[in-house]
């Protein structure tokens, strides 16, 4: 009898939270990420070699469809707290799909655009949506969750980013055009298995569905006997403030996949070849990290703690980038070496506290709403960090090491802002994986 006692903690540390519906989305996730990172690498090539844009159309074009993205967020954090959020995700991921397939269709410019921007505003609102269906699915187990999805999603984006690779060996247009349609293809498949998933228990909406013994739906009231406002995110100071500190938070994205390429062609020693290799370095790390250190996180008051080393993380790899700029090739290497395990540590991290702490901080009966705000993050981080990392790396060498420290101040305040307030925060008991 003790070695079946022995593997059950075992194969329960093995598990999904979320059952079936858990692991469905777990596929859904891959799938996306693989035919994302298909088309991804070839969109700019794309516009480029097949429809002929120059260098200065292909930037205002990602800068308009940007802007309209950000509208996402908030948009289906709104819908999925009236709506199912498995038929308002199905919904985005076709309209994704034929966005994708409507650029095939012109080489006009205002309607690539169009077609571009159209395509942007599902594909934010993807993210929140599928955030909140793993919040709902998993339970008290979301952080677990967040980070093998995260590990999935890492995966499905490195087998697809080869897949592109390879296939631009060959750089015709119909090459180009195959990338393409194998993304739409994707949208496909991830809707009809997104079909399949049942919808999640939504606190918004058993509220708003409860009756009354006659079967009246039951109105929520305040302490008056009136009828209670919703919760909006848009009045909340705190949830505000928060979701504003993560802007400067998620400049980490910009800063590996922007910054670090052009730093080290621009201001190091090391060889070029680093650039990609710090990308690769970064999926290894996530790949290998994420679920582990997911347990620092599993809840409000473990994800807030988690604020300090991602501050000393931030500072360690902006003044590693900094050193990067002296000694020769072996010395910049190590230093931009350092610097990008600093910075995937401090991505992984955050992550986990960022995840955690937009749902802990979020009424039940408005959380779409304000994850849809938190969701505007990610986005506004999106236009505002590749401006700041070029800053940076047109002033030299000081202003890595001053960007970390205002990351720092970024994370103090945050860690202030989330702090326990009069209310207790409520304990969920998880069995334990």
């Amino acid at each position: 009898m003790e070695p079946t006692r022995s593997r059950v903690p075992f194969v329960r540390r093995l598990a999904v939270p979320g059952g079936r519906d858990g692991r469905l989305m777990l596929v859904v996730a891959v799938i996306d990420k693989i035919g994302t990172g298909l088309w991804t690498g070839a969109a700019t090539l794309y516009f480029l070699y097949v429809a002929h844009l120059s260098v200065a159309q292909i930037g205002l074009l990602m800068g308009l469809s940007g802007i309209l993205g950000i509208a996402g967020p908030p948009l289906a954090g709104r819908l999925a707290d009236r709506f199912p959020v498995t038929r308002i995700l199905l919904g985005a991921q076709l309209a994704r799909g034929a966005a994708l397939l409507a650029l095939l269709t012109t080489d006009d410019y205002a309607l690539l655009v169009l077609f571009s921007a159209l395509g942007a505003l599902p594909d934010r609102a993807s993210s929140v949506l599928t955030k909140l269906f793993a919040a709902r699915v998993a339970g008290p187990h979301r952080i677990r969750y967040q980070a093998i999805q995260r590990t999935a999603a890492n995966i499905g984006w490195a087998v697809g980013a080869a897949g592109a690779a390879a296939a631009l060996t060959v750089g015709t247009t119909a090459s180009y055009q195959a990338l393409l349609l194998a993304n739409v293809a994707s949208y496909v498949v991830i809707g009809a298995l997104t079909l399949r998933c049942a919808e999640p228990p939504a606190p918004s909406r058993v509220v708003a569905g409860q009756s009354s013994p006659g079967g009246t739906p039951r109105i929520p009231s305040g302490p008056s006997g009136a009828p209670a406002k919703a919760a909006t995110p848009w009045r909340d100071r705190r949830y505000l403030a928060f979701t504003g500190s993560e802007i400067w938070l998620f400049l980490d994205d910009s800063i590996l996949q922007v910054g670090f390429p052009l730093w080290i062609v621009h201001a190091t020693d090391a060889p070029v070849g680093l650039a990609p290799l710090v990308l690769v370095l970064n999926s290894v790390l996530v790949i290998a990290l994420q679920v582990p250190l997911s347990r620092f996180g599993e809840s409000r008051t473990a994800a807030r703690r988690l604020l300090v080393p991602i501050g000393a993380a931030l500072l360690t790899g902006g003044v590693s980038l900094a050193a990067s700029a002296g000694g020769g090739p072996w010395f910049a290497t190590g230093a931009v070496v350092l610097a990008a395990v600093a910075f995937t540590l401090a991505e992984i991290l955050h992550s986990i506290a960022s995840w955690e702490l937009s749902i802990a901080l979020a009424p039940g009966e408005a959380q779409g709403a304000y994850l849809g705000v938190h969701g505007l993050a990610q986005s506004a981080q999106r236009s505002l960090g590749p401006v700041v990392v070029g800053i940076a790396v047109g002033v030299g060498p000081l202003a890595w090491p001053v960007l970390g420290a205002t990351l720092v101040a970024a994370c103090l305040a945050q860690h202030r802002l989330v702090r326990p307030t009069a209310v207790a925060e409520p304990r969920v008991e998880a069995p334990a994986y």
